[in-house]
């Protein structure tokens, strides 16, 4: 299930909207009310949905989807007149005045949106830089040589670390050279 941030101008607009989620059996992760706010949370998530309203303190729709991370969608609720003809591509709106069973029928299907571009992206081989491909191989030598481990061993060492730390391989290849050479 993916992370849902909700950001309104009003913490009780917010509040009302997280409370309508959690009955319909949302996980809400936070309640903002700045798209600062919201950058922010969204950095500590894989992925999620920011359920948003047209402005917010500090910044409109448009600018916080643009700043968004990579596996993040955004659900804009405003009026229609607000989104009519300005509205960017990639986001999705509901209207207001909000009727609980678009909203949630909305967001589940943007959930099962990115469950499914999410299993795609599993199923897809990694192709790996040459670079990427020598910083893999260099950590799995100073894994057998400082700690005598077979090939097989290493590279699934460097793998779990990898899928517990949420990096690719290569980027928990090059920590763990920077940590075995001191740099």
């Amino acid at each position: 299930m993916a992370g849902i941030i909700v950001a309104f101008p009003k913490i009780e607009d917010g509040r009302n909207i997280k409370n309508i989620l959690m009955r319909n059996g949302f996980q809400v992760s936070s309640v903002c009310t700045t798209g600062a706010q919201v950058l922010n949370q969204a950095d500590s998530l894989n992925s999620g949905i920011i359920v948003c309203g047209y402005r917010l303190a500090d910044m409109l729709y448009s600018e916080l989807y643009e700043n968004l991370p990579r596996y993040f969608e955004l659900l804009l609720v405003a009026s229609r007149t607000r989104w009519g003809d300005g509205r960017q591509e990639g986001i999705i709106c509901v209207p207001m005045p909000l009727k609980v069973h678009e909203l949630v029928s909305t967001l589940n299907m943007m959930e099962e949106n990115m469950a499914r571009k999410r299993r795609q992206r599993r199923q897809k081989p990694a192709v790996r830089s040459p670079e990427d491909r020598a910083a893999i191989s260099e950590a799995k030598s100073i894994l057998m040589e400082r700690n005598n481990m077979s090939e097989n061993e290493a590279h699934r060492y460097i793998q779990k670390c990898s899928m517990d730390s949420g990096n690719d391989m290569a980027e928990t290849a090059r920590m763990i050279i920077s940590i075995m050479n001191g740099t």
